[in-house]
């Protein structure tokens, strides 16, 4: 019988993907230490299995080549930056993900980091828990209007972000790596270079793709363009932006706050310069979920493993090439 392991994965239990696997007719194991499974412990866990399903397991080319078996690994998520894609190619095994899962609740997490940070709102709630009723001391508090929200990636989120941006009374402006500067976006939201994106922005809001030309796509240098009214907010990859440059700007005064989902590390260190600036609203790399995206996401996910395992072409991979040779496994 073929078997589909799942592995590393980022829920309290595995029961919903159990019940699907089982009625599909495949055997279902599963192995997980929450984010923490080394590379002997993938290759424990999955060896053998037909399909691999995974939230966070780092299946490197070392771990590609121990699982020789694999027709799939299917990712819980949209980016597959912890699977080498060129090593499951060449060992003929399909990588899928879960595209244009998250929109909503992601591109809703990036606007109340935004505006969390724009009124100060969980500096005065902390101040309110400690017995200080004086909203004076956090100032200054900002509105919306007359405002520049910059979007930095404009797939599927942030599109999203950028039309409900502009729904509260932002003026929203653009940059894409496949954007052309000075054109606009289907929405009427101006193309910008990137270094004139963070000029002009009050609010700098990263969605994009983590990939070598993105890591630190913000960084100690470009950090400088912000000005002292600027808040920067990223739901996107922990590597987008070089936390510790924000942090130093943030203690230097030189922005307005920080609004951070993903970090390079999860979790973060105690001792991490961002958990000690000033500013900031942080949140455990929890924008992409809400009880009702979490059944779309492991329904989704699931099925693309099912579907290989058993031949069929699944809804979506990010190697298609190799698709026939690993249906015919």
């Amino acid at each position: 019988m073929a078997t589909i392991a799942m592995v590393d994965f980022d829920f309290d239990d595995c029961d919903f993907e159990r019940a699907m696997v089982e009625a599909a007719g495949i055997e279902f194991t599963s192995f997980s230490h929450g984010r923490h499974c080394t590379a002997d412990e993938i290759i424990a866990h999955a060896a053998g299995a037909d399909g691999i399903i995974t939230s966070y397991g780092r299946f490197t080319a070392e771990v590609i080549a121990a699982l020789p078996a694999a027709r799939v690994i299917s990712k819980t998520g949209t980016g597959v930056d912890n699977i080498d894609v060129e090593a499951a190619t060449a060992g003929g095994i399909a990588v899928c993900n879960v595209p244009a899962y998250g929109t909503e609740v992601v591109s809703d997490h990036a606007i109340a980091l935004a505006l969390a940070c724009l009124r100060r709102i969980n500096e005065i709630d902390a101040d309110m828990r400690a017995g200080v009723w004086d909203f004076a001391r956090r100032r200054p508090l900002g509105q919306v209007r007359g405002r520049t929200f910059a979007v930095v990636g404009y797939g599927n989120i942030g599109r999203a972000t950028a039309v409900k941006a502009a729904a509260l009374g932002f003026s929203v402006v653009v940059w894409d790596r496949h954007g052309q500067p000075g054109t606009l976006t289907a929405e009427g939201f101006p193309h910008l270079a990137f270094d004139e994106a963070l000029r002009t922005a009050d609010v700098v809001s990263f969605h994009t793709a983590l990939t070598p030309e993105t890591r630190h796509l913000l960084n100690a240098d470009n950090v400088a363009l912000l000005g002292p009214g600027a808040i920067v907010v990223n739901t996107s990859r922990g590597a987008v932006i070089d936390t510790d440059a924000v942090a130093a700007a943030l203690e230097a005064g030189r922005l307005w706050g920080a609004g951070i989902d993903v970090f390079e590390t999860e979790p973060v260190p105690a001792d991490a310069a961002i958990m000690r600036a000033p500013h900031t609203v942080l949140t455990a790399h929890a924008a992409y979920w809400s009880e009702e995206s979490a059944v779309e996401l492991r329904q989704r996910c699931t099925q693309n493993a099912i579907d290989v395992v058993l031949g069929r072409t699944p809804e979506a991979c990010v190697n298609p090439a190799v698709l026939p040779r690993a249906l015919a496994k």
